[in-house]
């Protein structure tokens, strides 16, 4: 990553994080919605499909999906999301002395089209190697990554080796053991993660990505997530 660049979002995540929340914060909640998708996690892995570097394990019961992995893994929910949309799930990073509970790396994919199969995103053969993922078009956000030690929001483009960092955070982080009730608001040029009713990462995208894929990202950790719900937006009257 060039000097440049990585300033550019050090200065923006600094003006992100200095400002207090806009006026839209509440916007996703007041805002006319209609529930689209969900999944309780109580029947198993239907709505999913994994990709997983190094193996590991991940199931869906009892009301909980458990990602346990000792290297990369992508999990995708298999129904594609037009925006405008707010996704909402809430996961917990484990460390409980397992070899997998390192904290590190609540990560996610949305909007995501995978460049060398448009129009069927598992068309494309992926082993949850980071690298494997930089054909997609896609935002993702690293909460908490490289040891618990950066948070950072990025713009995929569809290019090998070319992952544009859009913010870069050096808090909030991880903390191990207590949930990250994650929303994630796609609505036009306007791009949102928020974290326990912080906003992490606001971004105004002139050229935004506003259908594809969402995804759980994570890297030799082991999470517990539960409730994942996505509503429709109902469209803003000027």
């Amino acid at each position: 990553m060039s000097t440049t660049r990585r300033a550019f979002g050090i200065l923006a995540a600094g003006a992100a994080l200095g400002a207090p929340a806009p006026a839209g914060v509440a916007s996703a909640a007041p805002r006319g919605r209609r529930l689209i998708a969900r999944d309780d996690f109580c029947h198993g892995l239907g709505q999913w499909v994994t990709e997983l570097q190094n193996g590991g394990t991940v199931t869906a019961s009892r009301g909980v999906l458990e990602i346990d992995v000792p290297g990369g893994a992508t999990v995708w929910f298999k129904k594609r999301l037009e925006g405008p949309y707010v996704l909402e799930y809430t996961a917990t990073a484990v460390s409980a002395g397992g070899p997998n509970d390192r904290v590190s790396d609540l990560n996610n994919f949305w909007n995501a089209v995978d460049v060398r199969s448009p129009d069927d995103l598992f068309a494309t053969r992926r082993g949850g190697a980071l690298e494997e993922y930089d054909h997609l078009k896609a935002y993702y956000a690293g909460y908490g990554a490289n040891y618990n030690t950066t948070t950072r929001l990025r713009r995929y483009v569809g290019e090998a080796g070319v992952r544009p960092l859009i913010l870069d955070y050096t808090e909030p982080l991880l903390v191990a053991n207590q949930p990250n009730r994650v929303r994630i608001v796609s609505d036009g040029p306007t791009v949102q993660w928020w974290n326990n009713g912080r906003l992490v990462f606001g971004h105004t995208d002139q050229e935004p990505y506003t259908s594809g894929h969402f995804a759980f990202r994570t890297v030799w950790s082991h999470f517990r997530v539960s409730d994942i719900r996505v509503w429709r937006l109902r469209p803003q009257h000027p």
